[in-house]
């Protein structure tokens, strides 16, 4: 594999604004809240911030697992902030948001993986305004099924859980987290309630070939997967596991292709789509397929 893959014109990113990441990151700083969309060093962030909308990510900002791939700090995190499902309605309101996105950082050092804190964030939005959509990106929780079941008991929207790559990469890019046990968690969470949508969300460009990328896909429907994105993994920094190699957009079409094929409602894969990129927009996209007349 290559030291370095030179960055494709497709994926010639503009400059990010300086101007309306500092506005976020000060709103984000006063209300002691992160966004994943700079802990993870999201490529769209100038567009989604500008848009007066983020991801946020709870739980502190420190994970206690360390995938080669992310650029979310990992080590011993802070104590659960209680205030912070408030501070989450405090932000909500300031950007009038209708669609929120919740993620968090792995906290395998809690007994419930940080469920609790997702089910009382979820049921703060929802006390302030009972109509507003949440769209959690959960961790697998350690296949706790009691966990997993608190967090679809506070009604979200919809329920995303990212495969991320191919089974044969999980020892090398997700060494301490388990590929049918993340298979299991979307299997899981469709038979406890059937209505949830379920999401997923798959990088390529880390050593994958053709076939696994076709086989996970096959795999995530076959658990009862709705939505899936698809997008190019960006080396955040020289630390992080390398690129294999740069998707061309003839393929991210292929594979989008073979997706609506399969059944999933919503498919969207492109270099630059990330898995809450457009979140609210991919949603009423299943929407409209499931209720043609809406």
């Amino acid at each position: 594999m290559p030291a370095y893959v030179r960055r494709p014109e497709w994926l010639k990113l503009s400059p990010l604004d300086p101007v309306i990441l500092n506005r976020m990151n000060r709103l984000m700083q006063d209300l002691e809240l992160h966004t994943v969309c700079e802990s993870a060093r999201c490529p769209n962030r100038t567009e989604c911030f500008a848009r007066g909308t983020a991801t946020f990510m709870i739980l502190g900002d420190i994970c206690t697992r360390n995938c080669t791939f992310c650029a979310v700090k990992s080590g011993i995190p802070q104590p659960i902030d209680p205030d912070e499902p408030q501070h989450i309605v405090a932000a909500v309101d300031k950007l009038a948001l209708r669609y929120v996105v919740i993620t968090s950082v792995t906290r395998d050092d809690l007994p419930d993986g940080g469920a609790s804190q997702f089910v009382q964030t979820i049921n703060a939005i929802h006390r302030y305004d009972f109509s507003i959509l949440v769209e959690i990106l959960i961790p697998d929780f350690r296949g706790s099924l009691s966990a997993l079941q608190a967090v679809i008991g506070v009604s979200p929207t919809v329920l995303n859980h990212n495969i991320e790559t191919a089974p044969r990469l999980y020892p090398e890019v997700r060494p301490e987290a388990n590929y049918l046990r993340s298979l299991e968690l979307i299997r899981k969470a469709k038979l406890l309630r059937s209505s949830l949508v379920t999401k997923s969300g798959l990088m390529l460009g880390l050593g994958e070939e053709q076939r696994e990328v076709i086989d996970v896909m096959t795999d995530l429907r076959r658990v009862g997967c709705d939505i899936l994105t698809i997008g190019q993994y960006l080396q955040p920094s020289l630390k992080h596991h390398e690129v294999a190699r740069y998707v061309p957009p003839g393929e991210f079409k292929e594979y989008q292709s073979i997706g609506e094929e399969m059944g999933f409602t919503s498919i969207i894969s492109g270099p630059l789509v990330r898995s809450s990129f457009h979140a609210a927009e991919t949603y009423l996209s299943t929407l409209k397929l499931n209720n043609p007349r809406s």
